[in-house]
């Protein structure tokens, strides 16, 4: 119930969002239109589902330290 409290305050939904933000503006500053679509998408969605922003940070994250460590190894 904390939790679920806690996701859903107004705070946290804000901060969810515009972290979203940031990396989407990230993408299109490197050049990745796709990937800033997809997190302006999620953007708009996190703000009702505060676990979807979450989680599409953590997936950010995953690809860019699998994107360097790839492109490293070539």
């Amino acid at each position: 119930m904390v939790l679920k409290r806690l996701l859903g305050s107004k705070a946290t939904r804000s901060l969810t969002v515009v972290s979203v933000l940031t990396e989407a503006k990230r993408a299109f500053a490197r050049g990745r239109r796709t990937r800033g679509l997809l997190l302006l998408g999620v953007a708009a969605m996190a703000w009702k589902w505060t676990v979807i922003g979450l989680l599409a940070q953590g997936l950010v994250g995953v690809l860019r330290r699998g994107g360097s460590s790839a492109s490293s190894s070539v």
